[in-house]
């Protein structure tokens, strides 16, 4: 497999063509990211350990019967995909209170809600993400009401499978981002990444952030964290 021309350069992540017209290759970049890309900076081996971390999710969810666009790991930092036409929503997927949820609200931080929250934003870095209910979707015909059925069945797929697994290592998922997108059979899949980078994750013991949030707070070293998570997958019995 060939790496070939720039497509894309995201907040995390390069994505190239290949020889392979329905196959792209996904480069993770030691960028990192907050307040929607306003501040930013480079962390060694973050790149690495988000993919190992991706890599070791997506295979899951694989086993577990959920369609994505994950092929394999060719590198360290480097991925291959299958393409796909993404949606141009985000898909959040809370299971306590956490970030924009605590201020828009005043609940307390971590707080645990009675019914998970499907929340949608419109991928837009110039307007901030900004949220969007179902009949805004719609309206703008970013999805009809059967596909907004579907993102909500698979997110509560994923969550229900990944919420397991951390339980197992000791890890708490209060909270996630996900994309979607048409592949060549015109079927929506799973895409984008799975690692810290857009999850929340606490230990359940100390409760200390395993995550992004620990750049955003400017409250340690992120990467200590990602390891972590990294390092109870893999020895996971």
């Amino acid at each position: 497999m060939e790496k070939q021309t720039l497509l894309y350069e995201g907040k995390a992540k390069q994505v190239y063509s290949t020889n392979e017209p329905n196959i792209l290759w996904v480069h993770f970049m030691d960028q990192v990211t907050a307040l929607n890309g306003k501040r930013k900076t480079q962390i060694a081996q973050k790149g690495q350990l988000a993919s190992a971390i991706s890599d070791y999710l997506f295979n899951y969810l694989t086993d577990k019967g959920i369609a994505n666009h994950y092929l394999k790991k060719v590198g360290p930092v480097d991925q291959l995909v299958k393409k796909v036409e993404i949606l141009p929503l985000e898909v959040v997927v809370r299971n306590l209170a956490a970030g924009h949820f605590v201020t828009k609200y005043g609940v307390p931080m971590h707080q645990k809600l009675t019914a998970t929250i499907h929340e949608f934003y419109l991928k837009n870095d110039e307007l901030d993400d900004p949220f969007m209910n179902d009949e805004q979707i719609m309206a703008l015909n970013l999805a009809t009401k059967a596909e907004i059925a579907t993102l909500k069945a698979q997110a509560d797929l994923v969550n229900q499978y990944l919420t397991t697994l951390f339980k197992e290592i000791n890890i708490e998922l209060v909270d996630f981002k996900l994309e979607f997108g048409y592949d060549e059979t015109q079927t929506l899949i799973l895409a984008d990444e799975l690692s810290p980078d857009n999850m929340r994750l606490l230990d359940m013991t100390t409760h200390a952030s395993l995550d992004k949030d620990v750049f955003r707070q400017q409250s340690g070293d992120m990467t200590s964290g990602y390891q972590i998570v990294l390092d109870r997958l893999i020895n996971r019995k």
